[in-house]
This record gives structure tokens, C-alpha cells and sequence, in this order.
């Protein structure tokens, strides 16, 4: 049986089609947060390259992220915050972006711009992070994964298999088709 709701102007007695809801006020979020994707991450902690100074960095870099998944600060200010040196953090920065994990995003002047891989984790909208994604999908070497799912298990596995070199350099095509 279909149910027909609506509801009555008392002013005009017009029958007006739809209902009126009321949504209860939602407590706001006071701390920064970002949302993780829980099998990706569960590849990360898989790999075995992923070395000690990587995580250390890249649960850094989860707590700066900015809207958009951008992440605004400098290898030297992230050295001297870790208490690392500055070669180990560009080391273990190349192999994240190396992983896929992290990318080189457009930057202004000398400094450089990172961003999470929106596979990992994502800051903003959600509607944003289904165009993001769609967008990083575009950018995979040798075409598509099989399912958006697999995405951070496919990069991983390519990683792999290139023999885990940490050089950072990163060959795959910087424009989306």
C-alpha cells in the first residue's frame, strides 16, 4: 500500500504535497580530524618498505592536513618538529610519494605542496572526495584499477614490484587524460 504524506496551510486549507521534518541539532566536531580509509591503511601497515621515519611522517602529515587533503609545510619545519634529520625526513617523503601515498602538488614559489593520496584519507567535503578520486583514477599509469577499492592495493603492489627503491621519483603522467 502506498502512502500518500502532505500537509495542510491552515491560512488557505491548500494541501500542500511532502512534510515538514524536523532534524535535531547535530554537536559540532571541536577537534581537527580527517576521515581515514581504513584498507588502505591497513596496506600501509603491510608494506614492508614502509620504514619507521615514514610512519612517523606520514601520521605527521595527517595532522596537518588541510581542506582538499593539501598539506602547506616545509621538510625543515617537519625535521625540526620530529626531531629527525632533514635527510631522513626527504628520504622517507620520496618513498610515500614513491608509494603513492603522498603526492607533489602544485606549490607556490620554492615551496613545495604535498597531498594526501585521496585513497588514504580525505579532509572536506564528501562530495568533493568522489571528484578527487575520480581525478586520481585518471592519473594511473597503464589504465584503471579494476574498482576504485582496489586502488591503494594496486599502487602498493606496483611499488612492490619496481623492487622498493625509495629514490622518489615518480614517472607517472602528471596530466589527467
Amino acid at each position: 500500500m502506498k502512502k500518500n504524506l502532505g500537509q495542510i496551510d491552515l491560512d488557505t486549507m491548500e494541501i500542500q504535497e511532502g512534510c515538514v521534518v524536523w532534524v535535531p541539532h547535530r554537536p559540532k566536531i571541536k577537534e581537527r580530524f580527517f576521515m581515514g580509509f581504513q584498507d588502505a591503511l591497513i596496506e600501509i601497515a603491510k608494506d614492508p618498505d614502509i620504514t619507521k621515519e615514514s610512519y612517523r611522517l606520514l601520521i605527521f602529515l595527517f595532522g596537518h592536513l588541510d581542506y582538499e587533503n593539501f598539506i602547506h609545510i616545509t621538510q625543515k619545519e617537519i625535521a625540526k618538529d620530529l626531531e629527525m634529520q632533514p635527510s631522513h625526513v626527504s628520504r622517507a617523503m620520496s618513498l610515500l610519494c614513491k608509494k603513492y601515498i603522498v603526492e607533489l602538488a602544485p606549490g607556490t614559489g620554492r615551496t613545495k605542496c604535498y597531498r594526501l593520496n585521496p585513497h588514504f584519507g580525505w579532509k572536506g567535503k564528501v562530495t568533493n572526495l568522489n571528484e578527487a578520486r575520480k581525478n586520481q583514477m585518471k592519473l594511473i599509469q597503464g589504465g584503471l584499477a579494476k574498482s576504485e577499492e582496489e586502488w591503494a592495493s594496486a599502487r602498493m603492489r606496483e611499488s612492490r614490484q619496481d623492487g622498493g627503491d625509495s629514490s622518489g621519483t615518480n614517472d607517472r603522467p602528471r596530466d589527467a587524460a
